[in-house]
């Protein structure tokens, strides 16, 4: 529908005003020169903030973006800031007035506006990381997670080869009625195995390129992940923090509601 047909629809009371806003939302495009085409009207229709991928993009094109995401939306994620570049990007950022948060050991940061009031919609979701070298992904699902208004309960360095180290953060997650559980574990991944075995909320595993030799880069525990024979585990791509922590803050705000 064009922007005249959604208005008479609305005039003529076939549509009502939360439908109206999300179908305008889905035309909302804002060009910024000829580098990007901004979804503003993405928190709108689908409750997800912009990401902007800033790996490949160049610093001043990263900083341009951001800018004008948070000027129409209140708040950006940029994830994969180049590590030579993080704090160059964050100190442009901080200049222009903007508050930026960036994930523990992580190339990832959630920018918005100082006067910005972020509505959090009381969902709860676990975050755990199996080893310290994985912290950096699970701080990806954490700012995601953040941005969408979902508290996020993270537990770092509990992975298998120490095993009692996982229960007390299982058990509190639980007793805080999270309403998923982003698993990061590189290596083998069997993590999100063991704990898809013994709960019953759904599971998000994330494999990332921690290790080497046979299996390096992450196969090996994607592939560990893929085929567990555990029910309630969904798999996103190695080191996709951003995908997990969006994908679990969705169910968690789908329960609230």
């Amino acid at each position: 529908m064009d922007l005249r047909t959604i208005l008479d629809k609305f005039a003529s009371g076939s549509l009502g005003l939360d439908e109206v806003e999300k179908q305008i939302s889905i035309h909302a495009i804002e060009k910024l020169g000829n580098i990007a085409e901004l979804d503003v009207g993405r928190e709108v229709r689908r409750g997800m903030p912009e990401i902007i991928f800033a790996e490949s993009k160049e610093y001043r094109d990263v900083i341009r973006i951001a800018l004008a995401t948070v000027r129409r939306n209140g708040q950006a994620v940029v994830s994969r800031v180049r590590k030579n570049e993080l704090s160059k990007v964050a100190g442009a950022l901080r200049k222009k007035g903007l508050a930026v948060e960036v994930g523990r050991n992580s190339t990832a940061m959630l920018v918005s506006e100082k006067s910005f009031s972020r509505k959090m919609t009381g969902a709860k979701i676990g975050i755990m990381a199996a080893g310290t070298s994985d912290i950096g992904v699970a701080e990806e699902a954490r700012l995601v997670a953040k941005a969408m208004g979902c508290k996020a309960m993270a537990s770092y360095d509990v992975g298998i080869a120490g095993m009692h180290r996982l229960f007390p953060a299982l058990k509190e997650m639980m007793s805080q009625n999270v309403g998923a559980i982003v698993v990061v574990a590189g290596m083998e991944g069997a993590l999100a195995s063991v704990v898809a075995s013994m709960v019953d909320i759904p599971i998000v595993g994330v494999p990332t390129s921690i290790g080497y030799g046979f299996g390096a880069n992450g196969m090996a525990a994607l592939a560990s992940m893929l085929q567990s024979c555990t029910l309630g585990l969904a798999v996103v791509n190695i080191d996709n923090g951003v995908g997990a922590g969006a994908y679990a803050a969705s169910i968690a705000r789908r329960m609230k509601k």
